[in-house]
């Protein structure tokens, strides 16, 4: 429960970051509607993460629309929509609305050996398939158009068609794309189409050889659209009384551009994000070929990008037009990372408050609690009837008037019984000793102290739990605890009773002869009345001594337990505090990671540093208990007897407010990560990492991950085009230095997309010229495709001779 708090807060802290303006950060727009369809089955996982990356990078995405056709069983229109929002989350609940469902024949029963074929020739004889796709898709227009005004013209539609190679329903792409361009085409002018084909070499697995024979054959096709001579001819718009109208394509290729996308980058390695650089890809192909530009930016002379000049680089000079592919890499503020590091720091720094605590001497501890050598014996003598009382014992009863010449020889105890049976004793411990024990019975010393201790707790010197941890421990020996002085005020009350006892006894050994009290001559009643006078006075006048030892020490055994109570409580608590700090330790711990990049290193210790500083800062200006006040944490006392979860809670919004809001979180993510790289420097005797260091460090980085997706061999590649763009503000000192890096020996072409950002930059490594026969996929695959096709495998919808030929 604590980490699903910390990561939430710390993902929802970076999500803000991402779309802050009041810090300098803006988001671009596009400048036409844009739509996303997703082919096939397998491309559904692809459908969250691009249109949340969308949400993240464009500002007017609210109006991006998606359609995923695919099979009606499974990933039905609802099923869809739900699927969609759970991978989007719920900050971005409102996109699974705008994800619509245009069904195609279902892949599920179908025998491997035909699948292709099979969808293809059921797309063509069920006229219900065409029919539907043709309500979905005027449906899905009359929506965008819904959405005309976040754009700045309506002429044009980007539409982008993103498949899985290895998809068997992309067999019907001709149609699904040929359809959608025509009936977009009835609302915009122009519809620019892109395919995107992913290539998952990591999941191929135990089905290598039939995954690699059907992305095989999809990219023959392929190789076919992209043709220049292709030409398709088919009745795919259906009217509501199911007449067919014929659509023509051609001659020309049927996409503007065909992105390649593999999770295996050039250098042969399996990118450790997975597919999700190539979403990170889609989205931002996407914005830079679509985006607005503002006239500050077009000032800048940086350059943007040219759809007709990039086409034009990656043809050969065969005029055959070449594929291409893309690389994404970022360095980002480590806003998640950074969060979890202040929340955890924010934590430390209060409980070293709570600790530090207000030194107190071990009287005034003792004075706090009411524990005193003087309080106990003034409480115990509340508990007791007043000592006067003992004077209405003389009024007693006695048994048969005995005289004093049958008393004189009797010892005081003789006496007494002589006299009184067992009545005087009864009367004491009736009237004294049993209310005595009654008042001790009705103290509650937590109660009592209740009020003093949350009084405390609020001062300006509070008293915390830690403090009453350390004063109520009973080791031995420890000379500033008050239960350890409590416990050697009741030895020493032990030793006094038993002194009081041995002389009450030796009292009541002596004899009545031997007793100071007044005798009168010939007046033997007045002699023996005295001598009762006497008897309560002085043996009496003991016994309420001793009771009044007794209830002290009574007094003291519930004040030793509630003391010990006390000590189980705040040590439980000082016990939550540290495995909540441990707790908050590890989740920032594991999100940093153990990266040696310097873009990643020395969180913890730079935020270590700011975040008191900044918590010193606001003491300093409100007051040295502020984070003890309502207003902030309030009793952290009362918030982990609701649980640790309820620290966390409160401690969050602490940070949310106070902390991460102060000037050292808006710094330029250039001078965050310079201070951070230096950080350690000084205690360390490192060298100082300089701002050049640092920034060819990260131009280095950013173009080492920036690999292209896709694996080649380059050494057969007819013609290599790339092109090279920043996003980031153009103006920061990190991309002035990268526009200058490399500007004598450049040979490709660089571009910046300026966005007012401060929390970081990312890159987008484009390239093409490259033509199937060059794929590592294609050459590997081939034999595969080879080996099914001659064993009675039917790969495609089309017939051989329709195909353009191996290459």
């Amino acid at each position: 429960m604590i980490r699903d708090q910390a990561i939430h807060y710390a993902e929802q802290y970076a999500a803000d970051e991402e779309a802050q303006h009041h810090k300098g950060d803006g988001r671009s727009s596009i400048h036409y509607p844009a739509l996303f369809l997703f082919l096939g089955d397998k491309v559904t996982p692809a459908i969250g993460p691009v249109l949340a990356r969308c949400e993240r990078k464009w500002d007017n995405a609210g109006g991006v629309m998606a359609l995923h056709a695919g099979p009606p069983s499974g990933s039905g229109s609802m099923q869809e929509k739900e699927g969609v929002q759970g991978r989007i989350g719920s900050g971005n609940s409102s996109v699974h609305e705008r994800v619509m469902h245009m069904a195609l024949p279902d892949t599920a029963g179908h025998d491997p050996r035909t699948v292709r074929r099979e969808l293809y020739r059921e797309f063509h004889e069920d006229s219900s398939y065409l029919a539907g796709m043709n309500r979905t898709l005027r449906h899905l227009s009359n929506s965008i158009a819904d959405y005309g005004r976040l754009y700045s013209s309506f002429d044009v539609i980007h539409l982008s068609i993103v498949t899985r190679v290895d998809d068997p329903l992309n067999v019907l792409l001709p149609e699904v794309v040929l359809l959608a361009r025509a009936i977009l085409s009835q609302s915009f002018k122009s519809v620019q189409t892109d395919l995107y084909a992913l290539i998952n070499e990591r999941e191929q697995g135990d089905n290598f050889g039939y995954s690699s024979s059907v992305g095989l054959a999809f990219l023959r096709e392929l190789d076919g659209m992209q043709a220049a001579d292709y030409v398709l001819n088919a009745p795919l718009l259906v009217t509501e009384e199911g007449l067919s109208i014929p659509v023509a394509h051609g001659p020309a290729p049927l996409f503007d551009l065909a992105y390649l996308l593999s999770d295996k980058n050039e250098r042969g390695l399996m990118s450790v994000h997975g597919m999700d650089d190539n979403y990170e890809i889609i989205a931002h192909i996407s914005l830079l070929k679509n985006r607005v530009r503002p006239a500050a930016d077009q000032a800048s002379g940086h350059g943007g990008y040219n759809n007709m000049t990039f086409k034009s680089g990656i043809r050969g000079s065969t005029g055959r037009q070449g594929y291409a592919s893309a690389g994404f890499s970022a360095v980002r503020r480590p806003n998640r990372q950074i969060a979890l590091a202040v929340l955890y720091h924010a934590l430390h720094y209060l409980a070293g408050r709570l600790q530090a605590g207000q030194p107190r001497s071990l009287k005034e501890r003792q004075a706090l609690f009411g524990l005193g050598a003087d309080s106990l014996r003034a409480r115990a003598e509340e508990l007791l009837p007043e000592e006067a009382g003992l004077a209405e014992m003389t009024g007693l009863m006695s048994h048969g008037r005995p005289s004093y010449s049958q008393l004189r020889m009797l010892s005081l105890r003789e006496a007494e019984e002589l006299l009184f049976g067992d009545g005087a004793e009864a009367y004491f411990r009736s009237n004294f000793a049993e209310v005595a024990a009654r008042r001790a019975a009705d103290l509650d010393p937590a109660r009592e102290w209740a009020g003093v201790l949350a009084a405390g707790e609020q001062a300006a010197a509070p008293l915390t739990f830690y403090q009453l941890a350390e004063w109520t421990s009973g080791k031995a020996g420890d000379s500033g605890s008050v239960l350890e002085a409590l416990r050697q005020h009741m030895g020493g009350l032990r030793s006094a009773l038993l002194s009081a006892q041995e002389e009450l006894e030796r009292l009541y050994a002596e004899s009545v002869e031997r007793q100071p009290f007044q005798r009168v001559p010939l007046l033997d009643k007045r002699t023996v009345r005295n001598f009762i006078h006497y008897l309560f006075e002085a043996v009496y006048g003991r016994k309420y001594e001793l009771l009044l030892l007794e209830s002290e020490l009574k007094l003291c055994l519930r004040y030793e337990a509630a003391l010990e109570q006390l000590h189980a409580d705040s040590k439980a608590k000082v016990a939550a505090m540290e495995a909540l700090e441990e707790e908050l330790q590890n989740v920032a711990l594991v999100s940093i990671g153990r990266s040696k990049e310097t873009v990643d290193q020395n969180i913890m210790e730079y935020y270590r540093t700011v975040t008191g500083e900044v918590m010193q800062e606001i003491e300093s200006r409100r007051g040295a208990g502020i984070f003890f006040s309502e207003r902030f944490l309030g009793s952290l006392s009362e918030l982990l007897l609701r649980g640790k979860e309820a620290v966390v809670e409160r401690l969050i919004e602490l940070c949310r407010r106070e902390v991460l809001t102060a000037a050292p979180f808006t710094l330029p993510f250039e001078e965050e990560l310079l201070r951070r790289a230096n950080v350690a420097a000084a205690y360390e005797n490192r060298d100082i990492v300089s701002k050049e260091e640092l920034f060819k460090q990260l131009y280095r980085r950013l173009e080492e991950e920036a690999a292209m997706n896709v694996r080649l061999f380059e050494y057969t590649q007819e013609h290599r085009h790339e092109e090279k763009y920043f996003f980031g503000d153009s103006s920061s000192e990190f991309l002035r230095y990268a526009f200058s890096a490399d500007e004598t020996t450049r040979i490709y072409r660089l571009g910046f997309v300026h966005e007012q950002r401060r929390s970081g930059v990312e890159k987008l490594n484009l390239m093409g010229g490259f033509h199937l026969e060059d794929l590592l996929y294609y050459r590997n695959g081939k034999v595969y495709y080879e080996t099914y096709a001659g064993n009675g495998y039917q790969l495609h919808g089309l017939e051989e001779e329709q195909l353009p030929e191996m290459r």
